[in-house]
């Protein structure tokens, strides 16, 4: 199993990368850079790239609405240039209050997109000249107002032609093909526990489609970290995060993460959150998330037990821990875990 951290996207960029390349030295594997609607992921992951040797440098997510496929794919070929091979892409369809607030773009066709820009990407990393009609026209018909595009191919030669895919997934559709066509898969508010009966079947199905040659598919998940007298108090720091996302990231009967937890087995509680939290009483829709979800979410405890939290989700599959130190010294308990790996 290897050790990645999530880079946190809304603190100043410049000390998040110092302390990507601290953890780097402490034997950290790979970081990934949110986007949401805050900094680009991109230039954050180009400075990582520069301030870092050995680390692979991924982003989660660049979501398949605002950027075209080809520029998706331009931009991971030059992550990969800059990293000299270091890049992962991780990519997805975000939500609906994104998508359409922020990038003013119709929430359509979600995994048809997804599904489009993994094979438009590759496509383009092999060099081939690129000539597609689907939800995507390249080039641009006549009679959709092209006027002077011709079939073009990447002017670069990609440091490698394969670059690694990750899908962020959730709902079962998209998590089936995600095991089928993906490199890897970056679920979120992964419980190792509950995942066989959430996600088993959908897994189980695309990967019976997947094609040998893309090997297992890699699965990323974890959460806040904390190990030593005390570290259970570090739970409730997932409150807000779970609150935001079951309660706030979309209308009722519309959100992805409400639907994840009713799922798990909360479902009056889910409701609970999702009425205080749409009612504006947040401190309420904490307050509403349930102790047991808290401390399914995170690995924080004496060692005995963050070491027993680790071999859960490797036992689940996981096979690369996302993991967010809390801690005076995140590089020192960074190393700690890598040598239990």
């Amino acid at each position: 199993m290897e050790l990645s951290t999530p880079l946190q996207y809304a603190t100043d960029p410049r000390a998040a990368a110092d302390e990507a390349a601290a953890l780097e030295a402490a034997g950290l594997d790979a970081v990934w850079v949110a986007e949401a609607y805050g900094f680009d992921s991109p230039t954050t992951m180009g400075y990582i790239a520069a301030r870092t040797s050995r680390m692979r440098v991924g982003s989660a997510i660049l979501n398949v609405y605002s950027r075209t496929p080809a520029l998706i794919a331009q931009t991971a070929a030059g992550l990969d240039a800059l990293t000299g091979g270091r890049a992962l892409l991780g990519i997805g369809a975000s939500g609906p209050q994104v998508v359409e607030g922020w990038h003013g773009r119709r929430y359509d066709k979600p995994l048809g997109r997804t599904r489009e820009t993994i094979e438009l990407a590759r496509r383009i990393w092999r060099r081939e000249v690129i000539e597609h009609h689907g939800i995507t026209d390249l080039p641009l018909p006549p009679e959709k107002g092209g006027t002077l595009g011709k079939p073009l191919k990447l002017l670069n030669h990609p440091v490698r032609d394969t670059i690694p895919v990750y899908v962020a997934a959730l709902g079962p559709a998209n998590v089936r093909m995600t095991a089928e066509l993906a490199d890897g898969w970056l679920p979120f508010l992964y419980v190792p526990e509950h995942s066989g009966k959430v996600w088993g079947g959908p897994l189980a199905e695309g990967a019976a489609r997947r094609d040998p040659a893309l090997g297992p598919l890699q699965v990323v998940a974890g959460g806040l970290l904390a190990v030593g007298e005390g570290a259970e108090a570090v739970r409730d720091l997932v409150r807000p995060q779970v609150a935001l996302y079951v309660g706030g990231m979309g209308a009722p009967g519309r959100n992805f993460y409400h639907d994840l937890v009713c799922a798990y087995g909360y479902e009056a509680e889910a409701a609970a959150i999702q009425e205080h939290y749409l009612a504006g009483r947040k401190r309420d829709a904490e307050r509403a998330v349930p102790a047991e979800l808290c401390e399914l979410l995170c690995l924080a405890g004496p060692e005995g037990y963050v070491r027993d939290r680790v071999e859960a989700f490797r036992e689940a599959g996981v096979t690369m821990l996302n993991i967010t130190p809390v801690d005076p010294e995140p590089a020192r308990l960074v190393e700690r875990v890598k040598n239990w790996l």
